[in-house]
């Protein structure tokens, strides 16, 4: 059976969950952009507006059984400038985690400063509602980084590795798709994610409540 959300915790998730998907996707279009591809700014994602960036049954899926995806932004690296293809896309794949992980060091500012004010039910709504933004970037920023096409560390981890060794990633990718379904069904995924989640989340926690 399915765990639905109620509609109190909706409240307090989407914001968050909107937030972080949308900024990721942007960063991957803003990136794209700036090395030369205006692909993302003819199809509309150069814009923070969520609606640029859902894919509906990829975030009603999100919200289901906690596993989903957003509308991918396309990007074609033969119009990149200064920079070969492989290290465009490198970059391009960077900065969906990196702006994920940059939200999370923000938030977690914000929350320091919010519990260090006298607690009254406009600091306790607003850290119930910062909690969520906290962790959906950064575990949308660690699992985004798994080396596994279509996921961005795959692509990260291509414009790294040398050549030889870059064609068998490339012929993962057609395998890719059942590759992450099979770990994230399977509970692999949450073993390997869990501690390095639990780690970052740590040490966040240690300096908002600190």
């Amino acid at each position: 059976m399915l765990n639905l959300p109620s509609i109190r915790e909706l409240l307090i998730i989407l914001p968050g969950l909107l937030i972080a998907l949308s900024f990721h996707e942007y960063a991957h279009a803003r990136a794209a952009d700036y090395l030369g591809d205006d692909t993302p700014y003819y199809q509309g994602r150069l814009t923070l507006n969520p609606l640029a960036h859902i894919d509906w049954l990829g975030f009603f899926m999100l919200l289901l059984v906690k596993f989903g995806w957003a509308r991918p932004v396309q990007v074609n690296p033969l119009n990149f400038k200064g920079v070969d293809m492989r290290k465009g896309m490198m970059l391009v794949s960077l900065a969906g985690p990196g702006m994920n992980f940059l939200l999370a060091i923000a938030t977690a500012v914000v929350m320091k400063i919010v519990y260090s004010m006298p607690h009254t039910d406009n600091t306790v709504i607003a850290m119930t509602l910062l909690q969520p933004l906290l962790l959906y970037n950064v575990v949308l920023g660690v699992f985004n980084l798994i080396p596994v096409p279509p996921l961005d560390g795959s692509k990260i981890l291509a414009g790294i590795l040398p050549d030889s060794q870059v064609v068998v990633l490339d012929n993962l990718e057609r395998y890719g798709p059942i590759i992450l379904l099979v770990l994230v069904f399977s509970g692999l995924i949450g073993t390997i994610l869990w501690p390095i989640l639990n780690f970052i989340l740590g040490l966040l926690s240690n300096f908002i409540f600190t």
